[in-house]
Order: structure tokens, then sequence, then C-alpha cells
């Protein structure tokens, strides 16, 4: 039978917003909820660029409700990548021992960031919430954005040279040692080039992953902020990805 007893840990789960005002109230409860029944300790950290629907003010009344959410304002959009490192540097700063990405629009199923957790907290320093694996999956997506989706895991995992089968998801649970090791300040990929990145690095730093099934679905609400084009632009440059972090990680020796 599965451990039923809360994983030992602080556990963060970042959020970053933009234009999520329809999500971000029922995304909140529903984490607020699976944390608090899964593990011992949780913060829920909202990073919000400055959404001109009001997701910001309603972030604010979150964390006026909720003990265990907290909001961070940032001036204006800079892209997926640089509110999760912001989220990240907060996290790390007030004792995290796991940290969580996950979206704010329920593409990404709370009932699964337990299952997240434990993994990250006995079994590897990386779980993967993976769509590519057996069990997973993805509901609503058009014939069209799921071969573009597989065919950019694929093209990623044979350039790096890495068995990671959803290497471009973007729900994850780092061990705080992990993030320490893989020198965010350096990171400078956004939005599916992010993922690949932060997933390349932990390999390359040495630690170990594991891909974890789940679920993928369309947004609840709202629009995607992810397009075809996006993605492509993302492949096009995994392979400087691929020279500047082997590069950089050869320099450490």
């Amino acid at each position: 039978m599965p451990n039923s007893d809360p994983v030992d840990a602080h556990v963060w789960l970042i959020l970053p917003t933009y234009n999520e005002a329809e999500n971000i109230g029922p995304i909140v409860a529903a984490s607020v909820q699976r944390l608090g029944e899964s593990v011992r300790e949780h913060t829920v950290l909202i990073v919000d660029d400055n959404s001109p629907d009001g997701t910001g003010d309603a972030a604010d009344v979150l964390a006026a409700n909720y003990p265990t959410v907290r909001v961070l304002h940032r001036k204006g959009k800079e892209g997926l990548g640089r509110a999760y490192l912001a989220g990240f540097a907060v996290a790390l700063e007030n004792g995290a021992d796991l940290v969580i990405e996950m979206d704010a629009d329920f593409s990404h199923d709370p009932r699964d960031l337990g299952r997240l957790a434990r993994a990250a907290s006995t079994e590897c320093d990386l779980a993967i919430g993976s769509r590519y694996v057996a069990g997973g999956g993805v509901r609503d997506w058009s014939l069209g954005r799921r071969a573009l989706s597989r065919a950019g895991c694929q093209y990623a995992r044979r350039i790096l040279g890495i068995d990671v089968q959803d290497v471009t998801g973007g729900f994850k649970c780092f061990r705080r040692e992990t993030l320490e090791a893989i020198d965010l300040e350096k990171v400078i990929s956004n939005g599916y080039g992010f993922q690949i990145e932060l997933t390349y690095r932990t390999i390359r730093a040495g630690k170990s992953y594991k891909e974890i099934p789940i679920w993928f679905t369309e947004r609840r609400a709202g629009e995607s902020k992810m397009s075809p084009q996006i993605a492509i632009e993302a492949a096009i440059r995994v392979p400087g990805l691929k020279r500047r972090v082997d590069a950089e990680f050869a320099a450490r020796g």
C-alpha cells in the first residue's frame, strides 16, 4: 500500500502567473488542500508579473486568507523562466527542503503534488511529472499539438544525449540541494527552453531523476502562453544550450 504518512519536508510550491485571474483562486485552494494532506509543512508562492487582469490583487486576497500563501509581485512580464528563478530564490532563502514548479491553470493536477514531493524526498533528486512514460498522457490536445510536443522532446533528448522522456515538462519537484548544484544564476533560457535547461543541468550536476506519470489537461480558463513558434524556437536553441552548459560544467572540473 502507498505510504500515507506526510512527507517530512517543508515544500514550496511556485505558481508563476500572468493573467490568471479566473484560475488563481481555485488552483491555490486545491493546492493548499493537497499539500496540507501530504507534506509536513508547505508554502505556496504566487509569482505575478504585474498581470493587467487583476491576478496580483486576487493573489493578495488569497495571501490574506491562507496563512501558507505568499505573493511575489514583479514589475512586468519577463517570461516563465525568470518568474521561476525569482520564486526559487525566495524559497531557498526561506529554508525550503523541496521546491515544486506547477502551472497555475489546472494543466497540472494538484492531486499529484504529494506524489512528486514523496518521490523527490525518498527516491531521487528531481521528480519530473511526465506525460510520456507509462501511465501518463495528455487530454484535450489536437493531433498536431501532440505530435509537435513529442517531436520536440525526442529532438531534445537526441541532441542532449539523455533518456528523459518528457524533457519539456513543467511539473517538477527539486530537492534544494539540486537547485543549489545547478547554478541558477547562469540559467538564461525561458519557456520550453527553461524546462529543458533545468533538466539537463540536473543531469550534468550528477543528480538523479525519476519520471512520475501524470495526465496533462488543457487549461481550465484563459489563454495559453505557449505557441508552436515558442516550441520551435526552443528546439532550435537546444544545440547551443548543450554547448554552453557542457562548457560550464567542464570548467568546474
